[in-house]
């Protein structure tokens, strides 16, 4: 079994799994876009100088103050020629400013405390990021726990399936295939999250719809596989992650077996891993839909148990009455 095969299993047992118990919260938070035109509102601009008048009635002109105005009039027009830079470069820095803090807050986003979902955001109007913020998100997502937890479980899915057998059993043939599905996810994100979307000016985040009906919401996460944002705003084709999943598919023919090293091999492990991507774009499109639903489900339980209790203790001294009137006739007669 090649190991496409084995690391979509794995994605697809445990995306189910996140999508079965919703009993955490999406740890997601919003950021505002903030209008580059604020930067030009913070920056001074001076007032240039009045040019000198003349004197009625003077015929002659003093050489130390015509030397003086000249120069005046030199330092005014180098300092009106200045400032006309400084607004572009206050907008560029204000813009990696915000660009940096929604990154930043994507950074904390989780499922259910576990599944890392940096690459990730639910504002449709998040500034691009820069090629140093690209490769920081890669480094980032590739160090956190959770690939290596999904490591860990394909290379035992291969462990129980004897894939590539030429790797054997025991400690050294787990390890051999858990350093494989390390390795294969570490340079397809490299080159699919880092290096071709600076190249190709894409955004490598998954710009999460979050409304719409179920089927156009669907559609959206499989279509992100392919289609993606760019770094002017504007849609067009993911080159970056299928080529990106492709080149690290070629690259791991260096360190698997030599049974696996043809090119049916590579093209089949590469588009598996981009079908891979589907899985998990729709656990995280719908996981805050299961969240919301399971807090409205449980919140809708404890209002009938807390009904329940109220009726039975408004009911309970109803009876005492009755359990005290024969004292009360005896007592009469």
């Amino acid at each position: 079994m090649r190991f496409g095969s084995g690391f979509f299993r794995a994605t697809l047992a445990i995306g189910f799994m996140l999508l079965s118990s919703p009993s955490q919260c999406f740890a997601q938070q919003e950021v505002g876009s903030i209008p580059a035109e604020a930067a030009f509102a913070e920056t001074a601009v001076a007032e240039l100088p009045e040019a000198p008048q003349p004197q009625p009635g003077t015929d002659s002109v003093d050489p130390l103050a015509q030397q003086s105005s000249s120069s005046q009039t030199g330092a005014a027009q180098n300092n009106s020629s200045a400032p006309s830079s400084s607004p572009q470069s206050a907008a560029e820095k204000s813009q990696h400013d915000i660009a940096e803090e929604q990154l930043r807050q994507q950074e904390h986003q989780r499922v259910m405390g576990v599944m890392a979902t940096f690459n990730t955001t639910r504002n449709p109007d998040a500034l691009p990021l820069s090629p140093g913020q690209k490769f920081r998100l890669f480094f980032r997502s590739s160090t956190d726990p959770w690939p290596f937890m999904l490591a860990s479980v394909v290379g035992g899915i291969g462990q129980a399936n004897n894939s590539y057998p030429e790797w054997g059993q025991g400690v050294q043939g787990y390890a051999k295939r858990f350093g494989g599905a390390y390795t294969d996810a570490f340079i397809g994100n490299f080159f699919g999250n880092a290096v071709l979307p600076s190249l190709m000016h894409e955004d490598p985040r998954y710009f999460q719809k979050g409304t719409g009906n179920v089927t156009s919401r669907f559609m959206w996460a499989v279509a992100s596989t392919v289609w993606c944002k760019r770094d002017n705003g504007k849609w067009g084709p993911n080159y970056a992650n299928v080529g990106g999943n492709l080149i690290g598919s070629a690259i791991a023919r260096a360190y698997y077996p030599a049974s696996e090293r043809d090119a049916a091999d590579t093209i089949y492990d590469g588009l598996t891993v981009s079908a891979e991507g589907i899985v998990g774009a729709e656990v995280i499109e719908f996981w805050p839909d299961l969240v919301r639903h399971y807090r409205r489900t449980h919140a809708a339980k404890l209002a009938r148990q807390a009904a329940r209790r109220e009726a039975q203790s408004t009911t309970q001294p109803a009876h005492e009455p009755a359990t005290a009137g024969p004292p009360a006739k005896q007592n009469e007669q």
